[in-house]
């Protein structure tokens, strides 16, 4: 399970955290569809947007599939056969796509069938581990180890700092689906996101018997690279 994750970089940052080669070769960065919809935090739940990398071909059909565009989209996926007016009167959690049901539901497995995968984006989720024997549980936050450059500062809430942020983040990159639903009233259509799960890796699994489906290069592996940061829920307002 996921709940919460982080993805607090500035826009600028994150683009480039995401740059990419296209069909020719060439290094680019995506473009934006939406940058306003952007809301950098370190707390994003259910229901928020948060930034997705996906094809350029999913918004203009003669495109280049190989070029990138990063849209922000709801978290929480509204299947495009949702018939009422309003996505918060969904009964069902879609926060979350099991990886070996996603062809029993209906909400995910209609998307998958349309190619409508996507990368999303954070620095890092939160899980909470609980306690034999006790109610309290206690968070973690789980990111990829970080390199800094020489000069270079960590993330910042002050805005005057942005500039600063170091610039070879690496980003924690989930598997996910999307849809686009379009409300009754004609209004312009809602695009959101489910994040599928998997079960846990071994450096995972005392904390969660299920964790983010991660993609990653081919010449890396997981296997004892995450970093936990265990802290005091009080402290931070987890």
């Amino acid at each position: 399970m996921c709940g919460r994750t982080s993805c607090h970089l500035p826009r600028d940052v994150l683009t480039r955290a995401c740059a990419y080669q296209d069909r020719q070769g060439q290094q680019r960065l995506p473009e934006w569809r939406d940058p306003d919809k952007y809301d950098p935090s370190y707390n994003k739940s259910p229901q928020s947007n948060s930034p997705v990398l996906l094809s350029r071909l999913h918004f203009e059909k003669d495109a280049d599939s190989s070029e990138r565009i990063i849209a922000p989209m709801r978290w929480g996926l509204v299947p495009s056969w949702f018939k009422e007016d309003d996505p918060s009167k969904l009964q069902f959690n879609t926060a979350n796509c099991r990886s070996d049901t996603i062809m029993e539901k209906r909400s995910f497995k209609v998307p998958l069938g349309k190619g409508r995968r996507c990368v999303v984006l954070a620095d890092g989720f939160y899980e909470w581990q609980r306690s034999q024997g006790t109610s309290q549980r206690q968070p973690y936050f789980i990111y990829f180890p970080q390199i800094k450059t020489s000069g270079s500062i960590g993330a910042s809430d002050n805005p005057e700092d942005w500039e600063k942020v170091w610039d070879n983040w690496r980003l924690l990159t989930m598997a996910g689906l999307f849809d686009c639903w379009e409300p009754p009233e004609g209004r312009d259509c809602l695009y959101s996101y489910t994040i599928i799960t998997v079960d846990s890796c071994k450096g995972l699994n005392d904390i969660h018997h299920r964790q983010v489906t991660l993609l990653i290069s081919r010449s890396k592996s997981i296997q004892g690279e995450f970093v936990l940061f265990a802290f005091r829920q009080v402290a931070y307002g987890i």
